[in-house]
């Protein structure tokens, strides 16, 4: 887990930067910040190592020349198609019955978008503090957006490792209708079914992988279903195609796409 970490801004955009050094500050990340002349393509080029960026469009993770930060305001023309509630992730989570859910695994927080914006009561962990800070910035600025305002009213955001949240919840004897799980570094399951080659990660997962590098079980997610299945009345699991099955456990049911599949557990 990153413990420190640089910072850049220019000077028109240091005290935002300063508000965002002191919330990591108290999530445990020591925060450097350089104020440099410009931020640009080419500043980012020559300083690849990884680090945070701050200018007009909010917090932003780079490194290797890239940027990145959750945009949800590119998903809007998704969220807008009207084919979007026959996709195979709202009939995997049953979002006909406008359900409570719990994504243990959050990611760029898209997967959430979208099942929100079918209805669904989104609560999204995430217990890496930089990663749960972008995505604390991108609701902020989606909040301000008209068409996504009432989408991300239903998302809440919870700071906390996965694995401790739902043995909370299964102390304190809650349940929910739908537990989501899409295990970062699904492609390296221990088994390594034929898994063909794949192609080079797009931006936001490359920088995502350098940020959150593999610790083990729970990023593959094993433990996380056995802990989801004793509090949901189902648990959704999105995997490559060929894959292996999460903790080698044979699904209930299955819904199968060209690169992607969803495999189904029901509490009955």
């Amino acid at each position: 887990m990153v413990s420190e970490i640089r910072l850049f801004t220019e000077t028109a955009f240091f005290e935002k930067a300063q508000s965002y050094q002191s919330v990591l500050s108290l999530r445990g990340v020591l925060v450097n910040i350089e104020v440099i002349e410009k931020l640009n393509a080419r500043f980012l080029r020559l300083n690849p190592e990884i680090a945070l960026c701050v200018d007009e469009s909010g917090l932003s993770l780079c490194a290797n020349g890239m940027k990145m930060q959750p945009d949800w305001k590119a998903e809007i023309p998704r969220l807008k198609r009207a084919s979007l509630k026959s996709e195979m992730i709202a009939r995997a989570c049953n979002l006909s019955e406008k359900p409570q859910l719990l994504d243990a695994t959050a990611g760029l927080g898209h997967d959430s978008l979208l099942l929100a914006s079918l209805g669904a009561e989104v609560t999204l962990v995430e217990r890496h503090p930089i990663l749960f800070t972008l995505l604390e910035d991108s609701k902020a600025q989606a909040e301000n957006d008209p068409f996504l305002a009432k989408v991300v009213a239903r998302i809440h955001l919870v700071f906390s490792d996965s694995g401790d949240y739902l043995q909370q919840q299964i102390d304190q004897n809650n349940h929910v209708d739908v537990i989501y799980l899409d295990p970062m570094f699904p492609q390296r399951d221990q088994n390594q079914q034929a898994v063909k080659k794949q192609a080079q990660v797009k931006k936001q997962m490359q920088l995502l992988h350098l940020l959150l590098p593999e610790d083990g079980e729970m990023d593959l997610g094993d433990h996380l279903l056995v802990l989801a299945q004793d509090i949901a009345k189902r648990v959704v699991v999105k995997r490559p195609r060929l894959a292996v099955f999460l903790n080698d456990q044979q699904p209930n049911h299955q819904w199968q796409g060209d690169a992607c599949r969803f495999d189904a557990y029901f509490n009955v």
